[in-house]
Parts: C-alpha cells; structure tokens; sequence
C-alpha cells in the first residue's frame, strides 16, 4: 500500500473520532472576546495532537485567543535557525467565533439526520478538526513533500488584530497555504474573497432637558443618524461594494438630549483602490458635522485584505480539483463576499486556496450546520493535494 492510500483509508476510518473532537470543540463557547473560552478550545486541540505525537507551540496573544502551531515532518518551532524557508505546507484556521458566552448552553452540538448543528460547528470548527487529522495522518505514515505547520488562531471573526502578524510570518515561510473555511454547500472552495475594513465612530454632543432646556442641547443621536444615512448611501452595490452600519449606541436617558452615540461600519471591497476611495468618503462623512457642535472621531479595528487568484494559487486550485476528484467528489471555484485570513497569506505572495473544509452553511446564524458526511472526503481531497505538490510545480 502506498502513502497516499494508507493515509485515506486511515481516515476513512476517523469520521467517528472526528465528529467525537468537534462535539467537544462546539460545546465550547469561543466568541471573539472570550479569550478563556477560545483557549479552552485551543486546549483540546493541542490533547488531541499531543496524544499523536505531534509537538505543540504557544504564540501568547494578550487580549485574544493564543494563536497555536503543530509541528509535523521536519517544521521548525518558531526562532529556530532554519534551511526550509518557503518549503512549509501550512494548514490554517481560527477556534474563535461569533457568538456570545452561553450560546453552547441554548444550542449545544446535536445531530439530525447526518447533519450537525451548534455555534462554530462549520465556521470553522470542523476545519480544525479535519487539519489536525490531517496532520495526524502525515504524522503517522510520512509522505509529505515538505514539513507541515498547523496554525489554529483566535480572532478572525474580528479581523485577526493579534493573530495577523502571526499569519504574515507563518505565510513567508510557507510554499502553499490551506485555509479550512468551510467548503461552500454547492461543494466549491474559494478563490475570492471582499476585502473588509471594521470601524467605529463616536460622536460628542451636549446634554441638555429635552423639556425645559431642550435648545442648549446638541443631539448626537441625530448626527449618528444623519452619518448612517450618508454612510449607507456609499454602498455600490454593482462594484461589490458594501457599507453597513451594523451597531448603534448612544445618550443618557429618554428625557435628555443625547450627549453621546456611537455606531460600528462593515466595510466590504473588491480591490485596494475601491477600499482607498470608500474610506475616503467614509473619513469625510466623520469628519463633517450636519448638527452644528457635533465633533466625531474614526478608529479601525480591524482590516482584512481581499483575496485574489495568482497564476501559482491557481495551479494550487487545479490541483485541489484533481484531488478532490480522485476522492469521489467535484469541487469548483467561487469568489464571495465574506473576509478570511487567506486574504493575508495571500498578500505575502504564498499561493493560497480557502473553504476546503468540510461543507456547512448559514455561517453566524442559529441555523448553522455542517454535512457530517464532508468530514472524511474533504480531509482525503486536502491530503491528496499535499502529497502531489510537487508533481504540480508547487
């Protein structure tokens, strides 16, 4: 038997250990600001791994989930004097996800009719669980054109404000990069992705009694919705471009006029030049004050790069495709509208292919749910890839 059939068989016989580890990982609440709860399942990542043999790194991150590498075939820890840059196979993926502290209590992992439910279970629990089987299975019979590196992060949802640099760095010394978003349910990876710019506005007003001194106020509340208006306006709809304004807040209390508010705006993009004009506009509108006293300020919180197809990413999408048929499924390439990491790998050159994990949809709504069967074809189709790099000039 060869390594590439001994590895598929092996997971092929996995699907019940898998699903094991991602009921423990969904039953696990990992919202963006929950750094305890996305180290709690980077936790269970590391048992898992460290009970295959594979050794484990720590990259501490401060206010969010500690970002964590697994070593397979040769990959340095982090600070070691190395000879294989650029010849790392890196596998990718975040633990964090969007929902709040007792989401799990409400709607913990469950399963009807092969299909599993729970907050995370596609976006992107299970790519975690299907790297660390992949790992576990180069681990174990060997056969990988290079050494692997597993990333699991703990702040995409929220634009990898701690996890970037990690990414970027991983991303140089990597040859190919695969993100485990998961696979989109028309069973197609991606290979584009929106840039998208994350930000908040706050306003300053003066309080007043809307009743007996309602003209000595300045109402932040009405330029916080003058500035949606306007902010709103900017979508463009044909070029891709999209801005929402998706959180509110503001005032003191209902009989006075409000001296504060403050709003939160997605930015979605297609290309550099479209999120250097947009913020453009955007920074004016803060800027400009429709209720005279009014003052306003702009911060970024965080950023994600677009993700574009190059000629190398596009050997990578082929040979993912041949992959994925050997295994029994065909696959396709879709561009979306939502951000992911690969859009940062991808800027540092490193061909790069997302949503080749396991198929799921309705992604940060109660009604998420992930194809149990996807589990092991997906793993097999990613491992298969790996194995035939070279042979694809990769």
């Amino acid at each position: 038997m060869n390594t590439e059939s001994a590895i598929c068989e092996w997971l092929a016989g996995q699907r019940e250990a898998m699903t094991s580890l991602l009921r423990e990982m969904v039953d696990i609440d990992s919202g963006s600001y929950n750094k305890p709860g996305i180290d709690a399942v980077g936790a269970a990542v590391e048992r898992f791994l460290e009970g295959q043999g594979i050794p484990t790194e720590r990259v501490p991150q401060s206010k969010h989930g500690d970002c964590i590498r697994a070593l397979v075939g040769g990959a340095q820890p982090l600070g070691a004097a190395s000879g294989n840059a650029q010849a790392n196979i890196m596998l990718m993926g975040h633990r964090d996800t969007v929902f709040p502290d007792g989401e799990v209590e409400r709607r913990p992992f469950t399963i009807k009719d092969g299909i599993a439910y729970g907050p995370g279970v596609a976006d992107m629990k299970a790519g975690l669980v299907m790297n660390a089987f992949i790992l576990a299975g180069f681990h174990k019979f060997g056969g990988a054109p290079g050494p692997l590196v597993g990333l699991f992060t703990g702040d995409e949802e929220i634009g990898s404000p701690e996890g970037r640099p990690v990414i970027e760095a991983e991303a140089r010394r990597a040859r190919v990069v695969f993100n485990s978003e998961p696979g989109r349910v028309s069973g197609n990876v991606v290979t584009g992705r929106k840039g998208g710019v994350f930000s908040a506005f706050r306003i300053t007003g003066k309080a007043a009694h809307s009743g007996g001194n309602f003209s000595e106020g300045i109402s932040a509340i009405e330029e916080l919705a003058r500035k949606i208006q306007a902010l709103h306006a900017l979508t463009d709809l044909e070029r891709g471009i999209t801005v929402n304004v998706g959180l509110v807040s503001g005032g003191q209390s209902v009989n006075t006029v409000a001296p504060w508010a403050e709003g939160q705006i997605d930015l979605r993009y297609v290309t550099s030049a479209d999120r250097d004009e947009i913020m453009a506009k955007i920074n004016d509108i803060i800027a400009r004050a429709s209720v005279p006293g009014t003052k306003a300020e702009l911060t970024i919180r965080g950023e994600f790069l677009p993700l574009s197809q190059s000629p190398a990413a596009k050997r990578l999408f082929d040979l993912y495709v041949d992959s994925a048929a050997q295994t029994g499924f065909k696959t396709d390439g879709e561009f979306t509208g939502g951000c992911a990491d690969s859009g940062f790998t991808a800027a540092q050159g490193t061909p790069t292919i997302c949503a080749v994990g396991p198929v799921g949809g309705k992604a940060h709504s109660p009604d998420e749910f992930l194809m149990l069967d996807s589990l092991v074809p997906r793993a097999q189709a990613c491992a298969r890839a790996i194995l035939r790099l070279d042979q694809a000039g990769l």
